[in-house]
């Protein structure tokens, strides 16, 4: 008998065990787990996407409410899709929003060559150049819609690509790139104001924006 009860005991403890492994697997228990640490230790963070394309539909809900928009991305095709889309139409018009993508008037052996040559590493199809005509048409998108817009401003930086910032006066979406892989397939880490990452955030942000060169502005009448 006692083993017998043993053997219900020890099964049902497995099981709960298991349980707990896939609550904590779903999304949204890690998640408040996450939040409880943040707060615990003043980081700030309060989710890690797997892939920073997870982020897109939080995102845009952010940017809905956001005041202010700052954007510093390695060639910017986020800027293209949806979850940016209701500010090239004008639907949202918050009071600005900088974008700060790879100057493209550096000479041959800029960070955005080398960045370039990194990708080409890992991904075969990814030819000389290929980077540079990304952003091109992403910086020529973007200045089709400002031709409507008073408070966007394009800068160019030639800094480490290191990671990508998407930043509003609430949030702020941080993605460190890898030697190894497209920012895409990167963790992407969602920070809350206050705290030390969303303060990172800006700052690394800050810092590009100092040390970058005027782009595009929209015209003023």
């Amino acid at each position: 008998m006692t083993a017998f009860l043993l053997g219900i005991l020890s099964s049902l403890a497995t099981s709960a065990v298991l349980l707990a492994l896939s609550l904590l697997r779903a999304s949204r228990p890690l998640w408040w787990l996450t939040a409880a640490c943040s707060w615990f230790t003043g980081t700030g963070l309060r989710r890690v996407y797997r892939r920073q394309s997870s982020a897109e539909r939080s995102m845009a809900g952010d940017l809905v409410r956001a005041r202010w928009i700052k954007v510093m991305a390695g060639r910017g095709n986020i800027l293209t899709r949806e979850a940016f889309a209701p500010l090239w139409s004008g639907d949202l018009s918050p009071a600005s929003i900088q974008i700060l993508l790879p100057d493209l008037h550096t000479p041959p052996g800029s960070w955005l060559d080398r960045r370039s040559q990194d990708v080409a590493r890992f991904d075969p199809g990814f030819t000389p150049g290929l980077l540079r005509s990304q952003v091109q048409a992403n910086t020529d998108y973007l200045a089709q819609a400002a031709r409507t817009q008073r408070n966007i401003q394009l800068r160019g930086y030639d800094l480490p690509h290191t990671c990508r910032v998407i930043a509003t006066d609430e949030v702020a979406y941080l993605t460190f790139y890898s030697d190894n892989a497209h920012g895409r397939n990167s963790p992407c880490l969602h920070a809350q104001a206050p705290g030390l990452l969303y303060t990172v955030a800006l700052q690394q942000f800050e810092t590009a924006w100092a040390n970058s060169t005027q782009t595009l502005t929209t015209p003023q009448n």
